[in-house]
């Protein structure tokens, strides 16, 4: 909302589980309603919660489980972010999909990350899939600079307002104040591939 605060004109939230919860693999689902709006910018991701092996972002990686701008009202976007494949350079592996009532009703965003890949959906629906080997040619090609998913990640929730992506087309304070309502964050784990998890430590 537009509240000053220090020389900031704005405060946002951000809700992260670094630390309280961790994640390596499983199926995640976060039903939520966006806000709605020019200039804002929530969002569901994940970051690596330590980067003392890989290095710094973009090496020990990131994955936008949903992304949504408000001048770009009923879009959603998921990506993947790497050292081989980032947005510095515009080569961030992604996709997006209209998805009507973003802001007028919930939706549920979902997430699965195997030892291999990442797979995004909308409603159940699968709009993208990370798979590495498409891109390097097979599993044998594969190095910790196109898939560093192989560490701890934490999740993430927040509304950005304005920046270089949510501001690029302009704000408008007149929306203000906005909100992202989550009904509910679930996570499901599998004993086998937790199994593995713990022998590839």
């Amino acid at each position: 909302e537009q509240d000053e605060f220090g020389k900031d004109m704005y405060t946002s939230a951000r809700i992260k589980t670094k630390g309280k919860a961790d994640f390596r693999y499983g199926k995640f689902e976060i039903k939520a309603k966006l806000p709605k709006g020019k200039g804002t910018w929530p969002a569901i991701w994940m970051l690596p919660s330590s980067t003392t092996e890989y290095g710094g972002w973009p090496m020990s990686g990131e994955i936008d489980i949903m992304e949504h701008v408000g001048y770009l009202q009923n879009i959603i976007h998921s990506n993947v972010h790497c050292q081989k494949y980032n947005g510095l350079d515009g080569s961030n592996k992604g996709w997006a999909k209209k998805v009507e009532g973003v802001s007028e009703e919930f939706h549920t965003y979902g997430f699965e990350w195997l030892p291999d890949k990442l797979i995004f959906t909308v409603d159940g629906e699968t709009i993208f899939t990370y798979d590495p080997d498409e891109y390097v040619g097979n599993s044998k090609n594969v190095t910790k600079d196109e898939w560093p998913f192989d560490k701890e990640f934490h999740l993430i929730m927040n509304i950005a307002y304005g920046g270089s992506w949510g501001g690029s087309s302009g704000t408008d304070d007149g929306c203000l104040p906005q909100q992202m309502q989550v009904d509910y964050v679930r996570v499901y784990q599998s004993d086998v591939i937790s199994a593995l998890a713990e022998k590839e430590k």
